[in-house]
């Protein structure tokens, strides 16, 4: 077992697997990385909320490269991964709990220039937004101040209340959004947990009454664009049974990915 210090050996490690770079974050703020025999692990402390060990690799190594570094870590890390990936890791951990499985989206595999182009092509098609579209009185999307938080977590607290990502937690940069007649943001996204290859997109939302009109692709594709131009590759997470939002999200040019989290246990180190 080796530990990776730099970006560019984990990249090398996982074959620049977009999910486990996302992970890394670019080694800041205390993530930790390590490979063995063709596995790759990340240990990323409070990412998306949770302490999450990012893995690749075949299955055994995988699981061996675990049993050695969990103990260094201890049992608040979650294993994340693709699905079939966790389901066999899990099996060969005494301790661990059955899998929950989601969906990861990004716009970099299997062709992911033209999908990150067309993410970046996309943040034009807000300009169809303009004064006065759909009942709007004011201007498309754009980021919102800081002051508006207050307003962007009352949304969320009604349109998505489930939403990881809510002003006041950490790892959020930024908010955008497109306002109501009366200033009132009505559809928002967030730029969470970007990492500096990967812009990471969460806390999307639409107020309840103005459901059905696109703003909150709209909202979308701006922030798709505006984290393409900035980082490379976007990548966000979405409930399996979420298959709206899936679909606007594959137009966006995302392409989907099972995954799934499990709890480890201390145990499972040995």
């Amino acid at each position: 077992m080796v530990e990776l210090f730099t970006v560019p050996d984990v990249l090398a490690a996982s074959g620049g697997d977009c999910m486990v770079v996302w992970a890394a974050q670019g080694l800041r703020g205390g993530v930790r990385a390590w490979a063995l025999d063709g596995a790759v692990a990340v240990a990323s402390p409070q990412l998306n909320r949770r302490d999450r060990l990012t893995v690749r690799g075949p299955v055994a190594a995988v699981a061996e490269l675990v049993r050695r570094v969990l103990p260094e870590l201890g049992p608040s890390y979650r294993l994340l991964g693709e699905r079939s990936l966790v389901a066999g890791v899990v099996e060969r951990l005494p301790g661990a709990r059955p899998p929950v499985g989601f969906e990861w989206m990004d716009t970099s595999a299997d062709g992911g220039a033209d999908s990150v182009e067309g993410a970046a092509r996309g943040a034009a098609a807000v300009d169809r937004l303009g004064a006065g579209a759909g009942g709007l009185d004011g201007p498309g999307v754009a980021w919102l101040p800081a002051e508006a938080d207050g307003e962007v977590a009352a949304l969320l607290a009604v349109a998505s209340p489930s939403a990881w990502a809510v002003p006041g937690v950490a790892g959020i940069r930024r908010w955008a959004g497109i306002r109501g007649p009366g200033g009132e943001p009505v559809a928002v996204a967030a730029d969470a947990w970007s990492a500096p290859q990967v812009g990471f997109v969460a806390g999307v939302g639409t107020a309840p009454a103005w459901r059905g009109r696109g703003l909150g692709e709209a909202v979308c594709r701006f922030v798709f664009g505006e984290l393409a131009a900035e980082h490379g590759t976007v990548a966000l997470m979405v409930d399996t049974a979420n298959r709206g939002a899936i679909r606007v999200y594959e137009r966006l040019g995302m392409r989907i990915r099972p995954v799934a989290a499990a709890e480890l246990a201390a145990r499972c180190g040995g």
